[in-house]
This record gives C-alpha cells, structure tokens and sequence, in this order.
C-alpha cells in the first residue's frame, strides 16, 4: 500500500485526500468558487495535521484531471506537478467523471449505471456511462442535452444520474429508469481509490507533458462591464 495526496478541483469544489490504498485516511472539502488558488495548499496542510502524517511519506500524488473548469484544473495540475517535481514521485490522473461514479456507486449499489454529468453551459454536460463494474460504456465527452438523450440506453437499463449538469437533464426526461442524485459533488477520496489501483499497476504520467482533459478548447470571454 502507498500513501497517495489527491487534489480534485475540476468544479467549484476544492477537495483534498489522503489515501492508503482501500483506506481513506482524512479528507477536506471546500465549496467555494474561486475557491482553488488560496485555499488549496492550506487544505493539504490541513489533512496532513489531522492524519498526522508529513509531507514526505506520500509516495504519489492524484489529480482529478478533468473534464471541469479550465482555470481550476490548471491550479489542481500546476499543484500536483509542483509537489511530484518537489518530492520526487510520481503523478497519477485519474478521470473526474468516473471518480463521480465511484462516489455514486458507495451509496447506490442497486443501480446498474451510472451517468455523472458536469455542467458545462446552457443545455450542455460533460458526461460519460459506466456500468456497475465501473467499465466506460460511453468515453468522456460533451453532450447538449435534450428529450432523446440516453433513449436506448435508458430503455434497456436503469441509470443513475448526478454531478452539477444533471440538473437540467431531470427537468426534461420523464423515463421511469432514470432516477437522480442532487447533491453529489467531485471528491479527493474517490480520485484516490482509484489511484491507489494505477499506482500498484504502475500507470504513471508523464509529468513534462500531462494535460488535463478538457474536452473542448478554452474560449475567453469578455468582461459584461466591456459590453
């Protein structure tokens, strides 16, 4: 087992973890927005205190690597880079979307899918499908939402749906096999559950050139006070 340090700021959640290996040794979260850049390395201190451990026991670092907000996964990565550069370990990225899943999966055993969903504007998610066994049915992507979304899958398995886009998803599907989660937010300690299986496996990143997954290309817009 390995002492793994996981950040997860893909949403307006700022959420921190300390793991080693099934078990979830202290973990924070802050929801906040804009919350990241002066809040996070504060929380990593702060569960290292409770966990009572040091900054060089852990042996890698996680990181929720998105889909989500583009600005605060840069914070999450620059982070996680900046201490794997620091302690000399390695980084591990672990999907958002199924780290949600996971999340989901604790405290809904029954269901037979899974479907978390990140807002991304208007009627548009990120959004992936992972079935009880946590397998990818459908890759990461964006998705405008709209009546006949999940139609065939919806008709043939029973899905839950949750993260802060599902929302505007329940308000259009009447299916009986859809059922709802409102108030699950990304955490660390399921980012760090799974990056306990990549680190026995050793499925590193490569630290100069990891990314975050963001889905679509970064668009600037333009302060309302210029418009």
């Amino acid at each position: 087992m390995a002492l793994i340090l996981s950040i997860e700021t893909s949403t307006t959640v700022c959420s921190v973890a300390l793991t080693d290996g099934e078990h979830i040794l202290a973990k924070k979260k802050l929801i906040e927005d804009k919350s990241h850049a002066s809040h996070l390395t504060i929380l990593i201190q702060e569960i290292l205190n409770t966990s009572g451990k040091q900054m060089s026991d852990v042996r890698a670092v996680a990181i929720s690597e998105g889909p989500g907000s583009y600005t605060g996964l840069r914070i999450g990565v620059s982070t996680a880079k900046g201490l794997c550069y620091a302690l000399d370990v390695p980084l591990i990225g672990v999907s958002t979307l199924k780290a949600m899943a996971l999340e989901a999966k604790q405290s809904n055993e029954a269901a037979t899918m899974f479907c978390p969903m990140i807002d991304a504007r208007r009627m548009e998610v990120y959004t992936a499908l992972y079935d009880a066994a946590l397998e990818e049915q459908l890759s990461p992507c964006p998705m405008i939402l709209d009546e006949s979304s999940f139609h065939e899958t919806l008709s043939d398995s029973n899905v839950l749906f949750f993260g802060n886009g599902s929302d505007k998803f329940k308000s259009i599907m009447n299916s009986s096999k859809a059922s709802f989660i409102d108030d699950l937010t990304p955490s660390a300690w399921a980012v760090g559950l799974i990056a306990s299986e990549k680190f026995e496996s050793g499925q590193f990143e490569d630290l100069a050139y990891f990314e975050p997954s963001y889905l679509k290309e970064f668009q600037a817009t333009t302060p309302k006070s210029l418009l």
